[in-house]
């Protein structure tokens, strides 16, 4: 048997062994193997043949769909992808890496690796949530370390009260729940970062109410009521509220913060009560951590948790509290409450984040400097969220008086055009952004509306900034000419629009949201600085990632085979402009 034929039934054998694994379908196999002999007639695969096989049967899985019963099909097969790394001896850092080399190899569909980025990114952001939520946990609750070791109980004596261990692994939970129910939300931190802060609010919450579990919660956090540390502490039937106290302490934004919890947590809570998914009153979202309904409501919880991930194709997040986390991950070292800088959590922070939170360009040659390991990403996109509500404190979401007055002066008063293009453009963004899911529909829409209104009013304040500018230029020109140009327009409201969400969730929607509003790279370029030079309180992160905007632009996307630029390059006289020209 020649070499080559002894790698081909290795591979198939190892192929056939992992689908059994797996309890595989058939026709998810088939595919599987055929797309891999295909892909290995023309190009070679480095590294083990069992993960390259791996990455064809994700692919298949995803590809296929199931029919469901009264709610027509589900994405995939309802393999977890979390089994498939497992059964494939995989990491998940190598799967992503891996991944993208086979998008690209089989030429995979636009949408296939649009939700292939996604996942990257919700883990992600995943990933750099953790390694908040550890030390934030440990201020609030007792260490898990600090606990003795748990005494064996029969069936009957089950029904114990939870220890900090599992009370770290429940709020954990519910909050990756959470985040995978509201996919317009899971891969944007700043939001993600609050929703987190709502479950550990209410945990804390019902640690304090059920019985106040005191032995579960650190005396030395200063936010527990000023006679919590006396023998005769009584909890009030409540509401307890945190929130403020843990923005506080924690890089939070209050009002972003219990937006986040009036308009997302509460009724995802107050659904997982109705479904008795969480046990204990409905009507003041209390008594899950009753030892009569722990047990009971982190079974459910978990099961609800997985249901949704395998009709989503989602990735298990409940990986970080695993014991092994490293391997699983990628990154070797322990992972669970360490917090020195050689921890797995750390390592992840800093790899995956560059590469899933960063954009790279050759310009900035990001990858030969290394990460500033000082400012977290959470407390940078808090910065940037924090000095864009300061930016726009004050403003309205129309023109302002002066504004108005400038418009109307105008040989052509441009106000009306102006209105008409930004609603046509908000409705246009709105489809772009609406969720799928049936259940959160509203709210994908809800997010839309929220970051076109912060754009809006941004743009309009970026207007009046550029007009002032080039009046000190012009003098009292009419700038009718410039009013009226539309490509103008839309590349000033689609950069404000790049500034929110990249406050948001860094890095950014670039270039996606030009092709969102057909917007030729070429044209939006020419719009960065005129934008960046009227406006002096634009803060250093937007600049610098408006600089990377710009290298993008440069280094590929005006170089497209549609741009406009061959039109101006040919309409120059038959002669390219020199560097000095330009």
């Amino acid at each position: 048997m020649s070499e080559e034929e002894d790698l081909v039934q290795r591979a198939r054998a190892g192929l056939e062994d992992l689908c059994r694994a797996l309890n595989m379908d058939e026709e998810a196999s088939s595919e599987a193997w055929r797309s891999w002999e295909n892909i290995r007639r023309n190009f070679t695969l480095e590294g083990s043949e069992l993960h390259w096989l791996a990455c064809s049967l994700y692919v298949a899985c995803r590809s296929s769909s199931v029919p469901t019963v009264g709610k027509g099909t589900v994405e995939g097969n309802y393999v977890s992808l979390t089994r498939i790394l497992r059964c494939s001896e995989m990491s998940l850092i190598e799967f992503f890496n891996k991944m993208k080399k086979w998008q690209d190899m089989a030429r995979l569909p636009q949408d296939f690796c649009q939700s292939t980025e996604k996942l990257e990114r919700n883990f992600t952001v995943s990933s750099v949530l953790f390694k908040k939520y550890v030390p934030i946990f440990k201020t609030i609750f007792k260490a898990p370390s600090e606990e003795p070791p748990r005494v064996h109980r029969s069936r009957k004596q089950r029904r114990h009260p939870c220890t900090v261990t599992e009370v770290f692994n429940f709020c954990w939970v519910l909050f990756v729940h959470a985040k995978g129910n509201f996919p317009m939300i899971s891969d944007d931190l700043v939001n993600s970062y609050h929703l987190l802060l709502c479950a550990l609010d209410l945990v804390l919450t019902n640690a304090l109410l059920c019985n106040a579990r005191k032995e579960l919660l650190n005396p030395e956090f200063t936010g527990l009521p000023e006679d919590f540390s006396s023998r005769d502490f009584r909890p009030s039937s409540g509401p307890f509220c945190f929130m403020e106290r843990l923005c506080e302490l924690h890089d939070g934004l209050v009002l972003e913060a219990k937006g986040v919890k009036e308009h997302f947590w509460k009724p995802f809570i107050k659904k997982l009560f109705h479904k008795r998914i969480l046990r204990g009153k409905e009507d003041g979202l209390s008594g899950f951590l009753d030892p009569m309904n722990f047990g009971d409501s982190f079974l459910s919880l978990s099961r609800v948790y997985e249901e949704h991930i395998l009709a989503t194709g989602g990735l298990d997040e409940r990986i970080f509290t695993g014991e092994g986390a490293s391997e699983e991950i990628g990154t070797p070292g322990p992972c669970l409450c360490e917090e020195n800088q050689d921890s797995a959590t750390y390592r992840l922070h800093t790899s995956l984040t560059a590469s899933a939170l960063k954009v790279s360009t050759p310009l900035t040659g990001r990858k030969y400097v290394q990460e500033n390991s000082l400012a977290s990403p959470v407390s940078s996109a808090m910065k940037s969220v924090g000095r864009l509500h300061t930016l726009l404190s004050g403003t309205k979401q129309g023109p302002s008086t002066k504004l108005s007055e400038t418009l109307r002066n105008c040989a052509r008063d441009p106000s009306d055009v102006i209105s008409k293009r930004l609603k046509d453009m908000f409705e246009l963004f709105c489809q772009h952004f609406e969720d799928s899911g049936v259940e959160n529909r509203g709210m994908g829409k809800d997010m839309a509306v929220k970051y076109f209104h912060l754009a809006e009013a941004l743009y309009y304040r970026m207007l009046e900034s550029i007009i002032e500018r080039e009046r000190m230029i012009l003098g009292d020109a009419d700038l009718s000419c410039i009013m009226e140009q539309d490509v103008f327009h839309r590349s000033l409201l689609v950069c404000c629009l790049e500034i929110v969400v990249f406050s948001y969730r860094p890095p950014g929607d670039f270039p996606h949201l030009i092709h969102v509003f057909q917007l030729p790279a070429y044209h939006f370029y020419k719009v960065i600085e005129v934008l960046v030079r009227s406006e002096q309180g634009l803060f250093r992160e937007v600049v610098k990632h408006l600089n990377q905007v710009e290298e993008q632009v440069l280094e590929s996307l005006a170089w497209t085979s549609k741009s406009p630029l061959w039109e101006s390059l040919r309409g120059a006289k038959d002669k390219v402009p020199t560097c000095q020209q330009v």
